[in-house]
């Protein structure tokens, strides 16, 4: 398993795993909006301009990856990461988001991914994250516990219509 940055060298997996999603009509949380790019290209061009300061959009600078099993280069997660927080991500949407295809989940993908991000905030001097996830989606919960989340509360996000749990993870030790 390896976690890189997409490059349309994986343009065919990109495809497939949106399919996945949109064929499952599951949210696909942590891919920067994949869902409105047909086409694999123009999604890494947005990637591009999503890592500079002063993004619209409740958005903050980010980093997407993308989760490969090398074996068959099948893209099996994707997980986004934000190194700023502006209010909306402060209070709802955190410094991760992640998932995994549904054909893939309950196989440790998403635990092994948030473990593999970490650092990156790490080296970077930030010395903890907020993870969040909508309540009673369990296996976000428990991904978040796994890899050291301390529950912090819940906050209604009315935007979504729905109650979203707060995690805070500490790097510094």
């Amino acid at each position: 398993m390896k976690l890189i940055e997409p490059t349309m060298e994986y343009a065919r997996q990109i495809r497939a795993y949106r399919k996945e999603f949109l064929d499952s009509g599951d949210s696909m949380d942590g891919t920067s909006k994949l869902r409105h790019f047909d086409d694999p290209g123009d999604w890494i061009a947005y990637l591009d301009s999503q890592k500079a300061p002063g993004i619209p959009d409740r958005r903050a600078p980010a980093e997407q990856y993308i989760f490969v099993r090398e074996e068959d280069r099948k893209i099996v997660g994707m997980i986004d990461t934000r190194y700023i927080l502006n209010d909306y991500l402060e209070k709802f949407g955190g410094n991760i988001g992640y998932s995994v295809a549904p054909g893939e989940r309950r196989r440790g993908y998403a635990s092994r991914m948030l473990h593999l991000v970490l650092p990156k905030f790490r080296d970077r001097g930030i010395g903890r994250v907020l993870v969040t996830c909508i309540k009673g989606n369990e296996g976000s919960r428990k991904t978040i516990l796994k890899n050291g989340g301390i529950y912090e509360s819940t906050v209604y996000e009315p935007g979504e219509d729905v109650d979203v749990e707060r995690y805070w993870i500490d790097l510094s030790r």
